[in-house]
């Protein structure tokens, strides 16, 4: 979202809670890409994301008449997203819960040998870009659902210590403290077992149909190569939005940003098209 005053913010607000339509599609454009980025990383796919954001989105919707403009807008969309998804359950992930240590055995002992050729004419160099950027996102399900949020808030979006705990309701030091802590564990991880971002043996392309075999890798659904990447300037602005960063970013180039689907656009064109409109207005 391009940076407004928290005035103008406002004045968009009470113009959507008055009913204006436009007013209030200007608010969800600017958030709905930030809902599904963090959505994305919190669940691990995008089916989940897509969900998990459009039950954000409407949540947001409906509370707009609570939003006083004691925070930045984009802040007090971060709040809400955060708490509905560190409470989400009904993702896959939720079912079949991973860990580093699950994860570091299965690179280490998992027979790729002798594995038959499963991509279905799909170039394996794309399979193989597919299943990193898969593989590194769903990496994150090894954290637990606060330490993932911490690492996503602070490595992905890079927020403000100051905002960042504001959103997860602990102080900006340990909200620091935290982030460090994760940032060396999953680091570690990745020096110890990834070869594409670290020096361990595991490589993508040798790993392709091993993932497909065992329904990590669908060569006819791949969907981080399928979307549309955001521009680096735009998640800035976003960030800039709420405040200025800290300093404490590391690179993990593999926090990349996505479009949201046109699946959740559509639903949102569907809904602001529709009578339901009238549930964000004041009463």
């Amino acid at each position: 979202m391009k940076k407004k005053t928290n005035e103008e913010m406002q004045a968009l607000v009470d113009q959507a809670t008055s009913g204006d339509k436009d007013a209030l599609e200007t608010l969800i454009t600017g958030v709905q890409d930030m809902v599904f980025n963090l959505s994305l990383r919190m669940l691990g796919t995008f089916a989940d994301a897509e969900d998990a954001t459009q039950d954000i989105l409407l949540k947001m919707i409906t509370h707009l008449s609570s939003f006083r403009g004691d925070s930045a807008f984009t802040t007090w969309v971060f709040r809400i997203a955060a708490n509905h998804l560190k409470n989400y359950k009904k993702h896959m992930f939720a079912r079949y819960p991973l860990s580093f240590e699950y994860y570091g055995n299965d690179i280490e002992n998992g027979e790729i040998e002798n594995i038959p050729d499963l991509t279905q004419n799909v170039e394996k160099e794309i399979l193989a870009e597919e299943l990193k950027m898969s593989c590194t996102n769903v990496m994150l399900q090894c954290l637990d659902t606060e330490s993932r949020c911490i690492f996503i808030l602070g490595t992905m979006f890079k927020l403000d210590s100051r905002i960042a705990g504001d959103i997860l309701e602990i102080t900006p030091e340990a909200y620091r403290q935290r982030l460090s802590r994760i940032r060396r564990k999953m680091a570690d991880f990745l020096g110890e077992y990834c070869g594409e971002y670290g020096g361990g043996k595991c490589r993508c392309k040798d790993r392709v149909n091993y993932a497909i075999q065992s329904h990590r890798l669908n060569p006819l659904q791949p969907d981080y190569m399928s979307a549309a990447e955001i521009p680096v300037q735009t998640m800035i602005d976003v960030k800039n939005a709420m405040e200025e960063i800290d300093g404490l970013s590391q690179d993990f180039s593999f926090c990349k940003t996505y479009r949201s689907s046109e699946h959740i656009k559509q639903l949102i064109r569907d809904f602001l098209d529709s009578t339901q409109l009238s549930i964000v207005r004041k009463s």
